[in-house]
């Protein structure tokens, strides 16, 4: 199920619809551009109560997976502990993705 999610984040990010890196990832979401947030699973305690509450505080569905070495890696980019989805589809399919990653 990893590989899947971790596919359709680089695609997202090959169709240039993905945001990554703290100062990008905040101001789409205070632009209310972002559709979903992803937090790297080992992202420092500060960082994910900064985006929860902003994501809380505008009802954007926030999620935690992966590490931010292989959420940078996937990208093609150093090591990312934040990332947004910018584009409606995209965040239909991570987000079917993600919940059954949950269960």
């Amino acid at each position: 199920m990893n590989n899947s999610i971790f596919s359709m984040i680089s695609l997202c990010q090959k169709a240039g619809k993905l945001l990554s890196g703290e100062f990008k990832c905040e101001q789409a979401i205070k632009n209310g551009k972002a559709k979903m947030v992803i937090i790297a699973e080992d992202a420092s305690a500060n960082t994910k109560k900064l985006f929860k509450d902003k994501c809380n505080y505008r009802n954007i569905p926030i999620y935690e997976f992966g590490s931010k070495e292989k959420l940078g890696k996937i990208i093609g980019k150093r090591q990312r502990a934040s990332l947004v989805v910018l584009d409606e589809n995209f965040y239909v399919k991570l987000k079917e993705l993600l919940e059954k990653e949950k269960m």
